[in-house]
């Protein structure tokens, strides 16, 4: 039986998003606006900007039946097990209750030995949630945070109404790991898990491996609002063998730079890369492990060599001692800047506990680690930092 209530997905229902498009089937957040995503008109970029990491619909709303109407973009990869299908997490006043997924949509096929891709059409989708808590309440349905996913119609049993976020904006930059990689579900990304602790609102811009000081992010970040800013720096760099030591040191200071254009007294937190074995010595590229993809396995190596760090490639452990530095010196004259080491989050003794299924990316159980130690270390009460009021 049809819900009597439907409502058109309008931008005043959405949050997390830095932009939203119109598509011929309904509305596709992304996290990095146009004018960006036109510098560097890449694949990886564009794909990673359109899925919804962070992203949620929040609404109040008296309804005892929800449904969502979406059309998702699925991926497959040549070689390997299918993925699975996003999930949606239904949060009523900031607890989760219920998570949905869909079988169907677009398919975007992806031939990572060959670098092409080609995408097969598909139809809309429609999630159903129900039985839920009577009375009125404060609706977030979290978006997949690895799933582009075109947002079509809500239909409820009772009205639904757009809320405005009294909460203070947290606004964060980082790669893949910061995207939710490996995470189960959206609000089980490290970000989300932090922010959710400390009742802040999350604006999420981790781009699977694109956390690369792109001046554009810089700009991006400096024109939009934040109470606190952090960015998660390091292991794209390293993993692309993108710049040297050189290169590396200034353009940090720029980025920086940038966004204190923008925001010259805000808290603002430079976070190094969590342990990977594989680069914590041995510069990149990194590369997929070919004999393990050939067995249906995703597992990536570091092609590089420790002694080509003395020619100015850079290591994860090189890159934490640099950002340390760098954050020493600046605090001479902004005192609002800080300094996290990332081995705090996720070091060498989580790693024999909690390997990296893939010598890259944290699986599920880490992120939500991470997620809990950011927010004891940046953002609860006796933090150093001072966050724990934000």
């Amino acid at each position: 039986m049809p819900l009597r209530f439907q409502t058109a997905i309008s931008a005043d229902l959405i949050h997390g998003a830095v932009e939203i498009d119109t598509t011929p089937v309904g509305l596709l957040p992304y996290r990095l606006p146009a004018w960006a995503r036109a510098q560097y008109p890449d694949g990886q970029l564009a794909m990673a900007a359109s899925q919804p990491s962070g992203v949620r619909l929040a609404f109040q709303t008296e309804a005892r039946t929800l449904e969502l109407l979406t059309l998702p973009t699925k991926r497959a990869y040549n070689g390997l097990p299918p993925r699975p299908d996003g999930v949606y997490d239904l949060h009523i006043d900031g607890r989760l209750v219920q998570q949905a997924h869909t079988t169907g949509g677009k398919l975007l096929k992806i031939d990572m030995a060959r670098g092409s891709t080609a995408i097969e059409p598909g139809e809309p989708q429609m999630l159903r949630f129900s039985d839920l808590p009577a009375g009125r309440k404060t609706v977030e349905i979290w978006l997949p945070h690895d799933e582009t996913t075109e947002l079509m119609a809500l239909h409820a049993d009772a009205a639904i109404h757009a809320v405005a976020t009294n909460r203070r904006r947290w606004l964060h930059h980082g790669s893949s790991i910061s995207q939710g990689s490996n995470a189960a579900s959206p609000s089980g990304t490290w970000p989300a898990v932090a922010a959710g602790l400390a009742g802040l609102d999350l604006l999420n811009l981790g781009y699977s491996g694109n956390a690369l000081l792109d001046p554009f992010v810089a700009r991006t970040m400096r024109d939009l609002p934040a109470d606190v800013i952090s960015l998660k720096l390091g292991i794209n760099l390293v993993n692309t063998d993108l710049m040297r030591l050189r290169a590396f040191v200034p353009a940090i200071h720029g980025f920086l730079d940038t966004l204190r254009d923008g925001h010259p007294t805000t808290p603002l937190l430079l976070v190094s890369p969590i342990y990977c074995p594989i680069h914590e010595d041995t510069p990149g590229p990194c590369l997929f492990d070919l004999p393990a993809l050939r067995e249906g396995r995703l597992l990536f190596r570091a092609a590089g060599t420790p002694a080509e760090a003395k020619q100015g490639k850079l290591t994860l452990r090189i890159i934490r001692e640099q950002l340390q530095a760098i954050v020493t010196a600046r605090q001479t004259t902004d005192p609002h800047l800080h300094y996290l080491d990332g081995t705090a989050l996720y070091g060498a003794s989580d790693n024999a506990r909690l390997p990296l299924p893939d010598e890259l990316h944290p699986d599920a159980a880490t992120q939500r680690l991470i997620g809990e130690r950011f927010h004891q270390q940046v953002f609860s009460d006796d933090s150093p930092y001072g966050l724990g009021k934000l």
